[in-house]
């Protein structure tokens, strides 16, 4: 049945192209209505029979398959331009507002508000289809009660245990602490840091106190509203300073992520917070590893970053309609999300390409499962003027160098309120 929808989907646009086309897209004297969503009418006038995506390496390469079936059945050109990723977006940004650039550009979800902000980004109607993705990939492309993203794929952090050296599952951070002093490692877990801070490790702690860096809407949107101070930022504060160097020494900033990652190789320690990104590095040094919830510091639910990777559309396009027929129909599939997981290493967005990805490698489960209680990087554009506050202040308690945690964490939080404004 799916497969006649897309089909059927495919010659309606074969017909409206057919009726717009002579060798090209519009003239100076026609007009669209540009709509945003596959529930508005475009005229067919929009459509130019060609489709401008952008993409990275990681990606250009999994959607040729995809996009050489939806030439074949629409019979419109989908050009795909491999781009830097650092570059997509500042160049995406200076060529849309004029008209110009990609129909489509893959990027992350913490582009979304400033790439709202700036206009040049369109709703995305996901529909039905929104059940069908990991509830947090949805969220993640969530703002301003509109839906501006098609996800495809997720990561996080979670905490991997070296099994040849224990086999506890730590649900505290005292737990997992004893855990690796008994293990008889250098280090009893290994959390990277560095001279600016990390805030992003150490998220999922700091939310286990009940001090998320934004506060939420009741549909779990995030508001400009700083809610990592009073009670709960302090109660934190303090744990960072009596697990710090003046405390147990459990953390320190002269573990960087180098550091971190290769003493974890070298089996220096039972545990480590880390992403996916370094689980290849563990198993080529020849460890047998395990991929855990991170525990709670705090006594509430360690809930990590979660980053989501996913496809915008460009505001300014006059193919907005075979743009979303392309997302929706054709790139949202298991195939083709599964596609984009052996090539980037994400995991799927999808919840059927995700679960049975999961069921045929326990990494991948474990990181999923850590996953499921994390919560979006915020989109706020106001996130920026929140990182080197945040983490310089955090190093600055790790290390000492701020004798009272408390009026530290209080300074920040004032800091960040005057950056924001």
């Amino acid at each position: 049945m799916r497969r006649s929808i897309m089909i059927a989907a495919a010659a309606g646009l074969t017909l409206a192209l057919a009726a717009c086309q002579s060798g090209g897209g519009t003239t100076d004297d026609e007009t669209t209505d540009g709509g945003a969503t596959g529930g508005e009418e475009t005229s067919s006038a929009a459509a130019t029979g060609t489709l401008t995506i952008w993409a990275d390496e990681l990606r250009a390469e999994p959607l040729t398959d995809v996009a050489a079936q939806f030439e074949s059945e629409t019979g419109v050109t989908v050009e795909i331009v491999q781009k830097n990723f650092d570059d997509i977006r500042p160049e995406f940004l200076a060529q849309a507002p004029t008209g110009e650039g990609p129909d489509i550009i893959v990027g992350a979800h913490d582009w979304t508000g400033e790439l709202v902000t700036a206009g040049v980004v369109a709703p995305v109607d996901l529909g039905a289809k929104a059940e069908e993705f990991v509830e947090v990939a949805v969220n993640a492309f969530s703002y301003e009660g509109s839906n501006y993203g098609v996800p495809y794929g997720i990561e996080n952090i979670a905490l991997v245990r070296n099994d040849g050296m224990t086999d506890v599952a730590p649900t505290t951070w005292d737990e997992m602490i004893a855990a690796g002093e008994a293990a008889g490692g250098q280090y009893p877990v290994l959390l990277q840091q560095g001279d600016a801070g990390d805030a992003y490790h150490m998220y999922p702690f700091q939310t286990s106190f009940g001090a998320p860096v934004f506060a939420t809407d009741d549909t779990g949107s995030y508001l400009p509203e700083l809610a990592l101070g009073g009670e709960a930022g302090t109660a934190f504060a303090d744990w960072l300073a009596a697990n710090g160097a003046a405390g147990t020494g459990a953390l320190q900033t002269a573990i960087t992520a180098d550091i971190a990652k290769e003493a974890f190789a070298n089996g220096e320690s039972a545990f480590m917070v880390t992403g996916p990104w370094n689980i290849s590095a563990f198993t080529d040094a020849g460890l047998e590893v395990s991929v855990l919830p991170i525990p709670s510091a705090g006594g509430e639910t360690a809930a990590p970053f979660v980053g989501v990777q996913g496809f915008f559309v460009n505001a300014t396009s006059e193919n907005q309609l075979l743009a979303n027929t392309f997302l929706l129909d054709y790139v949202a599939t298991d195939e083709v999300q599964t596609a984009l997981y052996t090539s980037g290493g994400r995991i799927p967005a999808l919840t059927t390409a995700s679960d049975a990805v999961a069921a045929d490698d326990p990494i991948v489960a474990g990181f999923a499962a850590a996953g499921e209680v994390g919560v979006p990087m915020p989109t706020l554009p106001q996130m920026g003027s929140v990182w080197d506050f945040w983490g310089t202040t955090q190093a600055d308690i790790i290390s000492g160098d701020a004798s009272d945690p408390a009026a530290a964490w209080q300074t920040m939080v004032e800091n960040i309120e005057a950056a924001i404004g």
